[in-house]
């Protein structure tokens, strides 16, 4: 009783809440948390057909975890993918998804403007292991387009893209991914699967940091990387099972039950979000907002057809640089300063100083991350609040 029948599709609250439920013979209502390293076996016979992949019992909770499986199995029917693997953080999803199947020779294109750290792996990690990359300017179809070669592999892309919001047409991309037979990757987790799920673009992987909108709390890391069961079976599982990035069984249930409101507290920050951007770009030394919810972004009308709310996150230009940026992050009394986002509570972000530092000042430029730039993760907090406190900031510079 109150498992979901694999015969029927159900809605998406249904699924956040049910999804991959399996009870124990106690029919507890919460999901067990099986806090255990290894498991024993009736009999030595039974080992060996495990190992086998003959008996479909667990062995050992680097290889799978029945509380993980479960945050696995609801993670991708929400997603509306074939499968989901779960791992220990979102950058452990990025360098697992990368490097459990390129090779030396391949060649990697990315858009630009990604999360600093993920920016590390491909241009830094990745060259190591004689894996070329060419980063291009996202928003360009035909940049896209001339940056593939024979050996092409991947195109990598973060829509909306972190922190400057750029919104990145994932039908077109996914068609030049297609035609030069090579897999598309994309990191959803600014949008989240309530807003926007890539495979109904075309995308052939997506990745999440499961620390940011599904845990939604602050409490744990965790990543997720979905795909169909061709690529786990020759790439991912192996590779993960060898390698060891996996996701603990108390993070898995906290990221579990924490998708049961995954619904709620999206769409209530998006409502937040988008009051927020609109008062900030009312507001005095506010040079611009940026905020895909909005008819001024760049993409508003690609933001409308693939995103079905504007996201939580807005980032605005202060008029004044870096001085000014400081002195208005020490002037908030309710936002936290912090890079972290997703978060109930409202956290905010100097990019230049913390989630992009390592680039060089030529790169940022490029991508249009000012000293002045501020990245506004909005909360669940009274958006009036919010407003008020952004507007006393201002108001002491």
């Amino acid at each position: 009783m109150g498992e979901l029948d694999p015969a029927r599709k159900y809605g998406l609250k249904t699924r956040l809440v049910r999804g991959g439920l399996k009870r124990s013979a106690n029919g507890e209502t919460s999901e067990a948390l099986y806090l255990t390293s290894g498991f024993a076996y009736d009999d030595p016979e039974t080992a060996e057909a495990r190992f086998k992949g003959e008996d479909p019992g667990y062995t050992y909770s680097r290889f799978a975890n029945p509380t993980v499986a479960m945050f696995e199995e609801r993670i991708a029917m929400i997603e509306g993918a074939p499968v989901a693997r779960a791992t220990a953080t979102g950058m452990a999803a990025v360098t697992t998804t990368m490097l459990c199947h390129l090779r030396q020779g391949d060649h990697v294109v990315a858009a630009r403007a990604m999360f600093g750290g993920c920016r590390y792996v491909i241009e830094d990690v990745l060259p190591r292991y004689g894996i070329e990359s060419t980063l291009v300017d996202g928003v360009s179809l035909d940049a896209w387009a001339a940056a593939i070669r024979p050996n092409t592999k991947v195109l990598f892309l973060e829509t909306p893209a972190n922190p400057t919001l750029e919104v990145i047409d994932l039908k077109g991309v996914a068609a030049i991914a297609r035609k030069a037979g090579a897999r598309l990757i994309v990191d959803n987790v600014f949008a989240t699967p309530i807003l926007q799920r890539p495979m109904e673009f075309g995308a052939d992987i997506v990745i999440y940091s499961a620390t940011k909108h599904i845990d939604g709390q602050g409490r744990c890391l965790g990543g997720v990387i979905l795909c169909d069961r061709k690529f786990l079976e020759d790439h991912l599982q192996s590779f993960m099972r060898n390698t060891g990035p996996t996701l603990s069984p108390f993070n898995a249930w906290v990221m579990t039950k924490a998708l049961e409101t995954l619904d709620l507290r999206v769409r209530a920050m998006c409502e937040h979000a988008a009051a927020v951007a609109d008062a900030l770009a009312r507001l005095p030394k506010v040079a611009r907002v940026l905020y895909p919810g909005r008819a001024d972004h760049p993409q508003a009308a690609l933001a409308r057809a693939q995103m079905t709310l504007g996201g939580s996150l807005v980032s605005f230009h202060l008029d004044g640089g870096k001085d000014m940026a400081f002195r208005f992050a020490r002037a908030l009394r309710l936002i936290d300063i912090s890079n972290n986002l997703g978060d109930a509570k409202s956290l905010i972000t100097h990019p230049a100083t913390t989630t992009h530092f390592r680039l060089t000042p030529e790169a940022r430029q490029e991508l249009g991350i000012t000293d002045g730039m501020m990245r506004l993760s909005v909360g669940l907090e009274d958006p009036g609040d919010l407003i008020d406190d952004l507007a006393q900031a201002l108001k002491a510079l």
